[in-house]
């Protein structure tokens, strides 16, 4: 695997290079032809089946993605056979398939289209002139960023999109050029034999191979909320069985959508279709005194089936449809086949709107599973051992997806209060959920379920989890329910009902805020044991709560949504005093002095409660501090480095939510009242954008 290098503006790439080079994510990645296929977008597919009479090649069937078909050639007249086809009328496009550079699991597929984002000053005759040139046709604007849009290619267009690209991006108007490429997409688990028929994971007291603690204290949730069916959780995966008994009641189904058959029935059609089911059980089972129940019962379910193939439109259309259909939570139990997958412009524009403007701008909780391959979420492994040297030397790891800003991202725990073996980890973890343990694997196309090496020798302990399956013989199991599911593929749609039970109890929170309550009410598990793979230990938490392993801990649904209760609660004296300074300040960079805004109280009276809200973006917000200082010099912390690579803060603070307050009762409220923020770390920015004081008395 070749690391990409990172792509500058004016730099320039020879023409031998165009071809070989993948615009992606702000870098580059080295791609490589297939030199026994190629991939055609025809008029119908009857037209492009009729290909094989015409040509000398043979259909690949079930290989491409739904909106192409792959054909199989003699290497040496695919050349030739790619022109003709080419010339016919019937074919829309005919493109080369690529895999990137020594990964042979990472398939592409490149479509017609490309995304330009041009400079926001540039003007629209500019970008007209630049569009005539290489003959594109405007399509659409990418929603959420300036100066952004889809091309098509034309018949006029006399280079591909990864040459195109390249050209472009060279030009210093253009901001970023990327093709919409086509990865197929892979599930996060594979399902185990049986273990027990108790689900462990939501409440236990004890038993073989059970902590104390190891699970996520659902009941004691339950006590608050067993969910609102106006918080609908969207689970996007292979399929859902509808028909399943635990997923019947009034309005428990929401918004179905079938995006591969095209229709609005997302049931299995096909052999091996039993993940999304699974996931749908864990998140949202009905409590209906049959089966199972999920961690958020009383929820709806917003089925969503994929067509198992990821591209620029695909994501726009999947996170799209849960967003205007009024998803509250998303669950996504998948990432990209490809070992480095960098995000397009689009992906991250769709998944940000979700998370930004969903729910009424308060937006969408978005989680994704972190993955079973033991590997870094963004990181580099020297790899070796793997089943025909498919990977090796050093490899980045990628996800794409997991490391994306608003993104939730889950990794895996066991019934022992350990990291499962296979969960994937790393700086972008959040939080983690208990679900099963087992060897480390993935899925590559073409390779099949692998285990990553190198091979683990000792014994992995910990029990499955019990969720719903495919109805009768179809399913993992026999029955309506399997008795071992796991992987982070489980860990996920577990987070994504705790999530859902936190908005239930309060459903005012933006999806920032259900964010910062899972993570500072996760409990801080704790495993100091060696990787069973490569030995390090990853397992304990820094001076900022977090660990690499388990993000900021196991999701704890009691705490949870005892936090979402708490802030519900408003000023509740007899009356109230508030300032608000809407200066907006840029925060010093690297500063240990900081920055300070200020709001002046002249009411001289005795303050009995307190809350502080504050707006404040910065390209990584993990570099700030923020403190209040009271008239007299009194500080309290109201939020440190914590944050990670979130980009906008925009929270309350209260007695409920930061006792530290406290320290301010009693005192006299009249004076200058200070919002301290200090960037301790260089190169990344912020600003002040407002902040509120309330004062009880």
């Amino acid at each position: 695997m070749t690391n990409p290098s990172q792509s500058q503006g004016n730099a320039s790439i020879p023409d031998e290079n165009r071809g070989k080079i993948l615009q992606r994510g702000g870098g580059e990645l080295l791609v490589e032809k297939l030199d026994d296929r190629f991939a055609v977008n025809a008029t119908s597919k009857q037209e492009a089946w009729d290909i094989v009479n015409k040509a000398p090649v043979q259909i690949n069937p079930g290989a491409a993605p739904p909106q192409l078909t792959e054909f199989i050639v003699d290497p040496a007249q695919k050349d030739q056979v790619l022109n003709q086809v080419r010339a016919d009328e019937q074919v829309n496009y005919a493109s080369h398939v690529y895999q990137i550079k020594d990964n042979p699991g990472s398939k592409l597929y490149v479509t017609n289209q490309i995304t330009i984002q041009f400079d926001p000053t540039l003007k629209g005759e500019v970008i007209q002139s630049i569009a005539q040139e290489f003959a594109l046709e405007q399509i659409k604007q990418v929603i959420g960023i300036p100066n952004t849009f889809v091309f098509q290619l034309t018949a006029n267009s006399t280079e591909n999109p990864l040459k195109i690209t390249n050209r472009l991006i060279t030009r210093s108007e253009i901001l970023t050029a990327e093709p919409n490429i086509i990865v197929r997409q892979q599930g996060y688990y594979r399902p185990k034999d049986p273990l027990y028929t108790k689900q462990w994971h939501l409440n236990h007291t004890g038993g073989q191979d059970l902590v104390s603690g190891s699970h996520v204290f659902a009941e004691q949730a339950w006590d608050i909320t067993k969910g609102s069916r106006s918080i609908v959780v969207a689970i996007m995966d292979d399929a859902v069985d509808l028909n399943h008994p635990d997923f019947q009641g009034l309005g428990k189904i929401v918004a179905p959508r079938d995006f591969k058959g095209k229709d609005f029935d997302p049931d299995p059609d096909d052999a091996g279709e039993d993940h999304g089911t699974s996931c749908a059980g864990v998140a949202v089972a009905e409590e209906n005194g049959f089966g199972v129940v999920g961690a958020a019962p009383g929820c709806a379910l917003m089925p969503i089936r994929t067509t198992g193939f990821l591209d620029d439109q695909t994501i726009e259309d999947l996170f799209g449809w849960a967003v205007d259909r009024g998803a509250s939570v998303i669950s996504c139990s998948w990432g990209p086949s490809a070992v480095n997958y960098p995000l397009s412009l689009r992906q991250r524009a769709a998944i940000n709107r979700a998370a930004t403007q969903g729910r009424d701008g308060k937006g969408c909780v978005i989680l994704f599973a972190a993955g079973n391959a033991n590997r870094p979420t963004n990181g580099a492994i020297n790899e070796s051992g793997w089943r025909n040297n498919a990977i090796s030397g050093n490899t980045t790891w990628l996800g794409g997806f997991t490391v994306h800003p608003d993104v939730i991202t889950v990794s895996a725990s066991t019934s022992l209060n350990k990291k499962s073996a296979y969960s994937n980890w790393g700086a972008e973890v959040a939080i983690c959920a208990p679900s099963n343990n087992a060897p480390p694997g993935m899925g590559l196309p073409g390779i099949g379920y692998v285990a990553t090496p190198p091979e683990v020798r000792v014994a992995l302990r910990g029990l499955g989890i019990v969720t719903a399956d495919r109805r009768g013989n179809d399913g993992y199991d026999t029955g309506d329910f399997t008795y071992g599911f796991g992987g982070t593929s489980s860990a996920c749609p577990l987070a994504a009902g705790v999530a859902a039970l936190v908005l239930s109890a309060n459903p005012d929170l933006t999806a920032q805020e259900v964010r910062q309550i899972l993570q500072q009410t996760a409990d801080k598990i704790v495993d100091p044991d060696p990787d069973p793979q490569f030995g390090f230990r990853k397992g304990t938490y820094d001076a900022n709560g977090r660990c690499d392993w388990f993000g900021y801990g196991k999701v704890n649904a009691a705490k949870a949504t005892q936090a979402a209760i708490a802030r519900r609660v408003t000023l509740s004296v007899a009356r109230s005093i508030s300032g608000e300074n809407s200066n907006m300040l840029m925060i010093p960079d690297n500063n240990p002095s900081g920055i300070v805004s200020e709001i002046q109280i002249n009411d001289s009276v005795t303050i009995k409660d307190i809350q502080v809200s504050v707006n404040i973006t910065h390209d990584f917000l993990g570099d700030i501090e923020v403190s209040l200082i009271s008239p007299s010099g009194r500080v309290t912390l109201l939020q440190g480095r914590s944050l990670g690579r979130q980009t906008a803060l925009n929270r309350s603070y209260s007695l409920q939510t930061t006792p530290t307050l406290r320290r301010m009762l009693g005192q006299s409220a009249q004076g200058r009242w200070q919002l301290k923020v200090v960037d301790a770390i260089a190169n990344d920015t912020g600003m002040i954008n407002s902040w509120k004081l309330a004062i009880g008395v």
